[in-house]
């Protein structure tokens, strides 16, 4: 009887085994590291909303007290209620409080005699009202200066009043009272998932999203609440979130609770912030995490479902592509280095190129931008040699004036035409274009005089403020003057307008009435010029583009329907406000 052959041993089974031990516990750490990462971070970002949120709060708060803190300044000197204190006669000077609301944005205003009676007041049901003995009122007669108090009021809240004595040759004759209204602060509060309070000096809480804390401390404000009850929901929400605090509730739902002072009387300011979203976000992350082990899982289940020689003919087959690879990426590299050699030898001699073609764009450029101060002062001394020879020695030192100012702006020139590579406002200050466009002006002056032209300005009455430096602004301007007049060379009643506006940006426009532009593409391009040799090299324009970007702005050129061509240069619109901010 045959033997039965061998059975063949079984696929080794330990190998996946281990390495499945080993997936489920890289999974299972891994999920937990995320845990306890991701609620740390989630909840420190909570934490930092809510400082930020507390900072604007105190912001919006200090910002409605400071509002107001003039008024009572300017009310104590106004004529008409100090006249009205002195003669007894109230009979406009509640009209005239009321007047003065919108402007102050004050909640109510008042004004009250020596006696302490309210003789006009915005709000006419206090009308005869006395607050002899009231604090607000003492405090203004004593001081000769704007007062605050905190006042608390019939219904639940407190007044929030600015009081100044109103003196006459010496004496006190009234004091104006002012109320500021923070019940706006409270209802924006209100309207947010935060509970935020506010404690003067003395601890006290004199504003709050929950009224029934007015009036008590924070502690016995938090006493209010259903405190076990609270407590324990707090817990129960927050069992499973190891790194969250305990130490705060309200509502029966886990907070935060940040304070901040108040640059205002010793106040301080504090918010309950929830951590609601912190779980849903990190459970959200362990989900998609959870997904992708259990996609990881399933993978390695079906690899090791492949057989073994399927995975041996893979493996044969990818070494073959990868050698075959290999020697195509060695080709590659060869090829690449010859080509980077020859790169690097290119590279060096556009580098000179580049260098001598800089140099000589900055030759003509110097060439270019001196050629117009040379030109007036060329005009001047003749205009002074003709003085002397008048005996008019005083007219001729004013033009000996002109021309040392015009030495000064052909070595700021300089100054600026080798610090054109640099890109930056260091040197920029706030401008007025309207100064600039005048100063231009009259350096052109002389060239004016020769030509029989028109010239319109149309300038606003207020300084129109840009930010840059007023020489290289002039210079734009005359370059484009002076553009304008070769322009109008020939033109029967020749003209150019000057136009200044503002808006969401600063505009100047200068149009004239020539032959317009032939070629508008290549216009801001250097050395491009349409003028006959020896007038022109073509750099003026392409300078003038350059300092208006440096500005922040932009130069354009456009032909008019009607005859001429009109170039606008557009700039921001200076703000003071943005500028002390950055």
């Amino acid at each position: 009887m045959s033997e039965l052959p061998a059975p063949r041993p079984g696929p080794r089974v330990w190998p996946q085994r281990i390495a499945l031990v080993v997936l489920l516990i890289a999974a299972i750490a891994a999920i937990w590291f995320t845990n306890v990462m991701l609620t740390e971070r989630f909840t420190e970002r909570t934490r930092q909303r809510a400082e930020i949120d507390l900072t604007l709060y105190a912001g919006n708060l200090v910002a409605e007290l400071r509002s107001a803190q003039n008024t009572p300044q300017l009310l104590a000197q106004n004529p008409t209620l100090i006249g009205a204190l002195n003669s007894g006669d109230y009979s406009q000077t509640t009209q005239r409080l009321l007047s003065f609301t919108d402007e102050s944005a004050a909640a109510s205003l008042m004004l009250l005699d020596r006696d302490g009676q309210v003789v006009a007041s915005t709000d006419r049901t206090r009308l005869g009202e006395t607050h002899r003995q009231a604090p607000f009122f003492v405090s203004a007669l004593r001081a000769e200066w704007t007062v605050f108090n905190v006042a608390e009021r019939e219904t639940p809240g407190y007044a929030f009043i600015y009081s100044r004595r109103v003196d006459f040759a010496g004496n006190a004759v009234g004091v104006i009272y002012v109320e500021v209204d923070l019940a706006r602060l409270e209802r924006s509060w209100a309207s947010t998932n935060d509970a935020v309070l506010v404690t003067d000096s003395s601890g006290r809480i004199i504003l709050a999203t929950e009224g029934r804390w007015r009036g008590l401390s924070v502690d016995e404000a938090l006493n209010r609440a259903s405190a076990p009850s609270a407590i324990e929901r707090a817990i129960r929400s927050t069992v499973d979130w190891s790194v969250l605090p305990r130490e705060a509730y309200l509502r029966g739902d886990a907070v935060m609770r940040t304070e901040a002072r108040v640059p205002f009387q010793g106040w301080k300011i504090a918010s309950f912030k929830t951590y609601a979203g912190v779980r849903e976000r990190v459970n959200s992350v362990l989900a998609l995490e959870i997904m992708g082990f259990a996609i990881l899982l399933a993978l390695l289940f079906w690899m090791t479902s492949r057989k073994t020689a399927s995975r041996l003919a893979i493996f044969q087959r990818e070494s073959a592509e990868l050698r075959q690879l290999n020697m195509r990426l060695q080709r590659e590299i060869a090829e690449r280095q010859k080509v980077e050699k020859d790169l690097q030898t290119a590279e060096q001699t556009v580098a000179q190129t580049s260098k001598l073609a800089a140099l000589g764009e900055m030759s003509a450029a110097v060439s270019h931008e001196l050629n117009q101060p040379l030109a007036a002062m060329k005009t001047y001394l003749a205009g002074a040699k003709l003085l002397l020879q008048r005996k008019r020695s005083d007219e001729a030192l004013s033009s000996f004036q002109r021309i040392d100012d015009l030495i000064e702006r052909m070595g700021a020139i300089t100054r600026q035409l080798k610090s054109y590579a640099r890109k930056g406002g260091e040197a920029f200050e706030p401008m007025d274009t309207r100064a600039a466009i005048s100063s231009a002006l009259a350096m052109m002056e002389p060239q004016l005089r020769e030509r029989d032209v028109a010239i319109t300005r149309t300038l606003p009455d207020h300084p129109v403020i840009v930010l840059g430096d007023r020489l290289r602004l002039e210079q734009v301007i005359i370059n484009l003057l002076r553009n304008a007049l070769d322009a109008t060379k020939g033109q029967k009643d020749a003209a150019i307008e000057i136009l200044l506006a503002e808006g969401e940006t600063v505009t100047l426009g200068i149009r004239d009435n020539g032959t317009g532009i032939e070629d508008l593409d290549s216009l801001f391009e250097p050395f491009y010029t349409t003028k006959q040799p020896g007038d022109g090299v073509g750099l003026g324009l392409a300078i003038s583009s350059g300092i208006v970007n440096d500005f922040g702005g932009r130069l354009t050129a456009r032909n008019v329907p009607d005859g001429g061509a009109v170039f606008e240069v557009r700039l921001p619109v200076y703000q003071a406000g943005a500028q002390a901010a950055e």
